[in-house]
């Protein structure tokens, strides 16, 4: 147990019930001498600890995880890295990703919604393309949410602007159009979030 680091992510608001404080890459080790098992992973997951529930996102099959799990599995989610750890090792592997994705990123909670952008994200980075109704449809949640105020899901709403955007040019006109009003808004917050788009999508094209 990492006491050290434990303590300093109760103090940053990540709580839990346990925390033991073992490192990512270490959990990884641990998950790799185990077997991919559903059960395992179903019974790790109803934990509220934060290794647990890592380990369950990485030793769970793709293909015994269906819909009806995935979003109860997600409801579950208290964490903002409990979030980004099962769209990272799971959720983006599935077929339906990019449904859930649009779905989720229209969510009243926040942590569903925060969910919803991670794996927009995940499946723009991927190379995915949107149609136009659901990248109208992802601009428009990012925007909403970016004009809120300061949240958690803001920044996974710019990163998924950013990976939407790099897909192509016109993508990235896009969005840099929805946002034409962000560098005279007066907000510092909002003029920062339009240049780190510009920057992001002068780089990458």
């Amino acid at each position: 147990m990492n006491g050290v680091v434990s303590t300093s992510m109760r103090e940053k608001g990540a709580t839990y019930k346990l925390n033991f404080g073992v490192s990512l890459p270490k959990i990884k080790e641990i998950a790799a001498t185990f077997a991919p098992d559903p059960e395992l992973a179903e019974a790790l997951w109803q934990e509220d600890v934060r290794e647990l529930k890592i380990l369950a996102t990485l030793l769970q099959p793709i293909d015994r995880f269906d819909r009806e799990q995935a979003v109860r599995w997600a409801s579950m989610v208290g964490q903002s890295e409990i979030a980004e750890c099962y769209t990272t090792f799971l959720l983006q592997k599935l077929p339906y990703a990019r449904e859930l994705a649009m779905q989720w990123i229209g969510s009243s909670e926040e942590l569903m919604q925060l969910q919803g952008f991670l794996l927009a994200a995940r499946v723009c980075q991927q190379g995915q393309i949107l149609t136009p109704q659901e990248a109208e449809h992802l601009i428009g949640e990012a925007k909403t949410v970016m004009d809120a105020g300061v949240s958690r899901t803001q920044r996974a709403a710019l990163l998924a602007l950013k990976h939407y955007g790099r897909q192509s040019q016109s993508m990235a006109s896009a969005v840099l159009s929805a946002l034409a009003d962000y560098p005279a808004s007066g907000s510092p917050e909002k003029q920062e979030f339009y240049e780190d788009l510009k920057f992001e999508f002068d780089y990458y094209q």
